[in-house]
């Protein structure tokens, strides 16, 4: 079983937890190389008294020559740079086995989730699903483990284990017998998938969505169980274990020769090289270096098949017990059944601040971890902008159809100015005013102007073409009728806005408040403008506090692809055949109008006097101006 130490190195204190699993003997390197060891300095003590008591002065020259001759080019093996790369492909290599040793744990809790029906033939359907998954990982442990296959070497022991049947048996071994080339390992997943579909087809899975989960699962399970006999069959490639083999033992084979303690002068010019009398009887690096190297290729020959017998291997014997006792208690014991739902001992309070400490861990209690710059402290008179920059909506001065708009200012380090032209009407069909407002913040510009747009009196034309009676109008949100009570006034007239802030609306409590309410229907642009045919425009007369019936110059209708023109209708407005006479509501309208008038008068002044050459497309009859402005 492989050699686990966790426990003892989950603290390290005072020299370290290591060299407390120093000691240690299974599993250790000491195991692997002492056979090893043991050769390399009998061999070294061998030639060391053959060299200073068997030779003759001749033989000793000879020898020397030859010891030289090893011990300079035996540094020119790369033999670390061989021994680690091949350690990293071993390591990755014996990890990536482990993880490819599926687990049944996951089928059996879909099986036992969606294979319904606490009759018997349900709980025998879900047993031998997972009885077929357990019989396919078992099969493969057999084939590439050697402590399985001493467990299980034959089919027979399979049935004597209860991991099959005598029926199960005769059906293997006779394909067997007609296509021997292949393992068999899979055919208890086609089984399970079999039975699958047949409990989907009696209806003991509910949904195909169900059935398509349990056989993808079956399918990775039999992927990974595949997986495992190709790296059995598939191992490191043989020439690079047998260049790393020789290159260890033909290092030292020269570093026996090479390493012996000489008997020569130390000032002879060919056989000059120091030697240390400790050599003379006992070479201590010689024996490290022989330990390390050695024990690298110990460790590799180790890992390099992890289903074997050695120490480290998995323990391939438990994880087959294992498999099959969990499986038939999820899908059996545990099918269907909970403990009783009750209130935790935090229903109250929603969920615990912090969870009880002993007085064991109370000085393991761990603080709240802070962010890097929680203690950075920033000076207050750093925190203002370097470069401010405003966005202020000033200048709003409105001119006719052509030349009205909003003017927006951006003010930064650049004092460039952007202008837009809109025109905006009232519901009573008069331009608004807003000049002289002076610097009015940009806060929501974008969806305060929409919810504007579309909360005004404009009332369109339904779908079969006709305008619904003066005075009605379509129903409006609470948005909406907030928004046009408090910025726009009542209807008719001209608006005003007045100087401040236009504050945007809070649309989720007006979401929450309307939410036990009944939608409203509104129309859209499509049921407007759908199906409907352009109707004719009527002659529009209109007057300021008598009703005239002389004829105003006609609008001439918008392109047909635009659809039916829609016209608002103030309340006030009389309509006789085609023409439509309007009274204004009170006389501080006129004074309105008087004063609108004139600023409209001066801007067109002052863009006039702005504009480098004279502007003739947008010049417009000044009675026009009135009589559309009234």
């Amino acid at each position: 079983m492989t050699v686990t130490y966790t426990a003892e190195v989950a603290t390290c204190r005072g020299f370290g937890c290591f060299l407390t699993l120093l000691l240690r003997w299974r599993g250790s390197i000491y195991k692997l190389v002492w056979p090893d060891l043991a050769a390399f300095l009998t061999l070294y003590y061998c030639l060391s008294f053959t060299y200073r008591f068997a030779l003759q002065p001749d033989q000793k020259k000879v020898f020397e020559s030859i010891s030289e001759y090893c011990d300079t080019y035996s540094n020119f093996i790369p033999l670390s740079f061989v021994l680690g790369f091949y350690i990293s492909i071993i390591m990755q290599r014996w990890w990536n086995q482990y993880s490819s040793i599926p687990w049944p744990d996951p089928i059996a809790v879909f099986v036992s989730s969606n294979i319904h029906g606490q009759d018997e033939r349900g709980r025998l359907m879900r047993r031998t699903i997972v009885r077929y998954v357990c019989l396919c990982l078992t099969m493969v442990f057999s084939m590439i483990c050697p402590r399985v296959k001493k467990r299980f070497p034959t089919l027979e022991h399979f049935v004597a284990a209860g991991l099959m049947t005598e029926s199960e048996k005769s059906v293997i071994i006779d394909l067997n017998s007609k296509f021997p080339q292949h393992s068999k390992h899979w055919l208890p997943i086609v089984w399970a998938a079999s039975i699958v579909t047949r409990a989907r087809k009696e209806g003991r899975i509910r949904d195909d969505f169900a059935v398509k989960t349990i056989i993808d699962e079956l399918n990775i399970f039999r992927g990974k169980s595949g997986l495992l006999l190709q790296y059995d069959m598939i191992s490191v490639p043989l020439v690079y274990t047998q260049v790393v083999t020789l290159a260890t033992y033909s290092f030292f084979i020269t570093s026996v020769i090479g390493r012996q303690w000489l008997d020569v002068d130390e000032k002879d010019p060919v056989y000059g090289r120091r030697r240390n009398p400790i050599d003379l009887y006992f070479p201590v690096f010689t024996t490290l270096q022989f330990f390390f190297y050695m024990g690298w290729l110990k460790v590799a020959e180790s890992l390099i098949n992890p289903f074997g017998e050695d120490d480290d291997d998995f323990e391939i014997n438990w994880i087959v017990d294992r498999n099959l006792s969990v499986s038939y208690l999820i899908v059996d014991e545990m099918h269907h059944e909970h403990p009783e739902l009750i209130k935790d001992q935090y229903w109250d309070e929603v969920f615990p601040t912090e969870l009880p400490h002993t007085i064991a861990s109370e000085p393991f209690k761990e603080k709240i971890p802070q962010p890097s710059t929680a203690n950075i402290a920033v000076q207050f008179a750093t925190l203002s902008n370097a470069n401010p920059s405003t966005i202020k909506i000033d200048e709003l001065g409105m001119a006719d159809d052509n030349q009205s708009g909003i003017h927006f200012s951006a003010e930064g380090r650049s004092s460039s100015r952007l202008s837009m032209h809109r025109p905006r009407t009232t519901s009573a069909g008069s331009t608004t005013s807003m000049n002289n407002m002076g610097s009015l913040p940009r806060v929501n510009s974008v969806t305060s102007t929409l919810k504007r747009i579309f909360s005004r009196e404009n009332t369109p034309a339904t779908v079969d073409g006709n305008y619904p009676p003066p005075g009605s109008r379509l129903a409006e949100s609470q948005s909406q009728t907030s928004l046009t009570g408090k910025y726009f006034g009542g209807g008719g007239g001209s608006m005003r806005i007045a100087n401040q802030v236009i504050e945007e609306v809070d649309e989720q409590a007006t979401i929450t408040s309307m939410a036990s309410k009944k939608p409203e229907v509104r129309p859209t642009a499509r049921s407007l403008f759908e199906n409907s045919e352009p109707i004719p425009v009527p002659q529009w007369r209109h007057s300021v506090g008598i009703t005239s019936s002389a004829p105003i110059t006609s609008m001439n209708p918008p392109p047909a692809s635009r659809g039916p023109s829609v016209q608002s209708v103030p309340s006030s407005a009389c309509i006789t055949g085609d023409t439509i006479s309007m009274t204004s509501s009170n006389a501080g309208d006129e004074d309105e109008f008087t004063r609108l008038k004139e600023e409209r008068r001066r801007e067109r002044e002052r863009i006039e006097m702005a504009s480098p050459t004279p502007v003739e497309t947008n010049t417009i009859n000044t009675n026009e101006i009135d009589q559309r402005d009234s």
